[in-house]
């Protein structure tokens, strides 16, 4: 079990290798912001705002939120860990529901430019009460006063892996407002569902919008034949790139080379695949994912 660092509604912290209380350099970060995936995160946070919320939010959160990806890190690193255990670093899993605030977005976008990118704004248009967008914006900058000083150690040959999930299909949704709940029941209706497209197994983001790779070199095309040699098969930036208006791309910008971002579809990791309802990673579906990821992780320090 790796000690934990927690604020409460806002972040958890494992530190892991020698000394982890050390502000030594780390040679592993991996930062999971999308890691609220429980129904216990979404109402705490939904019970401290005062303004109204489209009803049944919750199923837009389950369908939404990354779920897997947080077992996911915690399998690749428990295998980092038993073949190096001199690995030093910090497991980040940001406990703020991306339904209120997606600590993954620069919050300083226009909604254009969060368009253009393919992605979700970083606070949803449904939240106005001023209260809630004070508390949720505190909440984001305590959550980079609390994550960035982790990627300022990372040690000049160190890795970062920021690991999402996403929904197995591409659905027909082109804004998140007040009627998010009700678009996304009419994009699942049985019948309709199936028409969507099918979204990569794995997809690697590693390419911002003006062609440069940023990814640490070789990594993307060693991972791609580990994981297909587990009968996974991974693309390069199918779904969307790293964009400007994300987080992802701010870390990979800073850490040029050293820094992976990556999509796992949500049905290879999960017991079964449940768009409104809570749903639980399977360790047997989530190991040989992990194997790849692991052996393609300690292949740079051999």
């Amino acid at each position: 079990m790796l000690p934990t660092h927690s604020i409460p509604g806002l972040v958890e912290l494992h530190p892991f290798g020698p000394d982890p209380t050390s502000d030594a350099p780390l040679d592993l970060l991996i930062e999971v912001p999308h890691g609220a995936a429980g129904p216990d995160e979404f109402f705490a946070l939904a019970r401290r705002l005062r303004g109204a919320l489209p009803e049944h939010l919750e199923r837009f959160f389950f369908v939404n939120t990354d779920i897997g990806a947080y077992a996911l890190s915690e399998a690749i690193l428990t295998r980092v860990l038993a073949a190096r255990p001199q690995t030093r670093g910090v497991l980040a899993r940001a406990l703020v529901p991306r339904t209120f605030l997606d600590v993954n977005r620069l919050l300083n976008a226009s909604a254009e430019s969060y368009a253009s990118g393919g992605v979700t704004a970083g606070v949803p248009s449904f939240i106005t009460d001023p209260h809630d967008l004070d508390l949720l914006l505190g909440l984001y900058a305590d959550y980079r006063a609390a994550v960035d000083p982790l990627w300022a150690r990372l040690a000049p040959d160190g890795l970062g892996l920021t690991p999402h999930t996403y929904a197995p299909r591409t659905v027909g949704i082109t804004q998140v407002d007040e009627h998010i709940v009700k678009s996304l029941a009419a994009c699942y209706a049985p019948g309709v569902e199936e028409t969507w497209p099918l979204r990569p197994q794995v997809d690697l983001i590693t390419t911002t919008p003006d062609g440069e790779d940023l990814a640490p070199p070789g990594l993307a095309d060693d991972l791609t034949q580990r994981l297909l040699a587990q009968g996974v098969r991974a693309e390069r930036d199918s779904s969307y790139n790293l964009h400007p208006v994300t987080l992802g791309h701010y870390r990979s910008v800073e850490w040029p080379g050293q820094v992976l971002c990556f999509e796992v579809r949500r049905d290879l990791l999960v017991r079964a695949w449940t768009p409104f309802e809570p749903m639980e990673a399977d360790p047997e579906k989530v190991a040989p994912l992990a194997e790849a990821f692991a052996a393609a992780i300690l292949a740079r320090w051999a």
